[in-house]
């Protein structure tokens, strides 16, 4: 952003990152960590929420945006007693993350509760708009889309890692769990293996992956030790190095907000073979920079297969991710958006 005209500040958990942010001149923002988790605790979440206020009381910002779960609950709880218009952006709804009827319920309530007290909606993507106009009941006059964005990758870093694994593969970012659905991954490419041998490399599998043995017993069970490769919370760089290595990306994410792994794949030229969800649909245009299936796994299967065996499809759909993504989701092109979205809340 635009440092002569906007000063950032972020709010952060304590163990979120250990990088230090930095502005568009390489200098230090400003921080400050508080106990907000992504697990659910009445002290933290009570103690985060007083840390918060304290923090805004001190700072009084013109405008709190607000990100993901907990914090648009901070974020809008604090705004109104503090007189600031707080933004809000979901990156995918809360509730749908819910298992059972009951916490979708609850989850989805306190969105709607919570909707009055929000200045602005700023979705990540068209389908989430869509999604908070139609199940939550934003007004669609108080909601603009802002495209999550990144840098264009113009640099390819060596691993960090040792590389353990074959040449001949495909990937995907996401830790096990409900939402990014590495089981059925696994099943899909235990179809493709059948009648394609590649390799399969799962990255993010950190310590929030509450399916980590529920994967690890399915790669046993159907005998795929040599064609799974899970590793742990690494570097961005090496992301970037597994992606631009790798054959196409994957996802069978059941919802997403919009999700930067495939924004990043665009960015490297990669074609995507991805769930029909939110997020996943808005990024990929069915047979032009990939395939956006259902769930089933044997169509999942017969896209794999198409791209890895016609050259000149994979070609042509390598080249049409990274017009998709010049043309939408640089933070290069798309900033002034968001600078002129700021100012008007001001």
């Amino acid at each position: 952003m635009d440092t002569d005209s906007f000063e950032n500040i972020v709010i952060h958990g304590t163990k979120d990152t250990a990088v230090t942010f930095l502005d568009k001149n390489r200098e230090n923002v400003k921080e400050y960590k508080i106990s907000i988790f992504r697990e659910i605790s009445v002290f933290n979440d009570l103690k985060a929420t007083y840390q918060a206020y304290q923090i805004l009381k001190k700072e009084r910002p013109d405008v709190i945006h607000s990100h993901s779960a907990k914090g648009g609950i901070i974020g809008r709880v604090l705004g109104p007693l503090l007189g600031i218009k707080v933004i809000y952006t979901p990156h995918a709804f809360s509730y749908l993350s819910a298992q059972s009827k009951l916490k979708r319920g609850v989850f989805l309530g306190i969105e709607k509760m919570l909707e009055k007290r929000t200045s602005l909606l700023l979705a990540t993507s068209n389908s989430e708009r869509k999604r908070a106009i139609e199940e939550v009941g934003f007004d669609p006059q108080n909601i603009i889309v802002f495209n999550n964005c990144i840098e264009p990758i113009s640099k390819i870093e060596p691993l960090s890692i040792p590389k353990t694994w074959p040449d001949n593969y495909v990937c995907t970012v996401g830790r096990p769990s409900y939402q990014k659905n590495i089981e059925h991954m696994i099943r899909v490419m235990n179809e493709v293996n059948k009648e394609a041998k590649i390799h399969l490399v799962v990255m993010g599998v950190g310590p929030v992956s509450d399916q980590l043995e529920s994967v690890k017993s399915l790669i046993q069970e159907l005998d795929m030790d040599e064609d799974v490769t899970l590793l742990s919370w690494t570097q961005r760089t090496d992301v970037f190095n597994i992606i631009d290595q790798s054959k196409l990306y994957i996802s069978t994410a059941r919802y997403e907000g919009l999700p930067y792994a495939v924004i990043e794949s665009l960015a490297l030229s990669k074609p995507c073979v991805v769930t029909n969800c939110d997020g996943n649909r808005d990024l990929i245009i069915d047979g032009f920079n990939g395939f956006v299936v259902n769930e089933g796994v044997i169509q999942f299967k017969e896209k794999i297969l198409e791209l890895l065996r016609d050259e000149k499809l994979l070609e042509r759909m390598s080249k049409n991710s990274q017009q998709v993504f010049a043309k939408n989701f640089s933070i290069k092109s798309n900033i002034k958006q968001l600078e002129t979205i700021y100012k008007s809340y001001n």
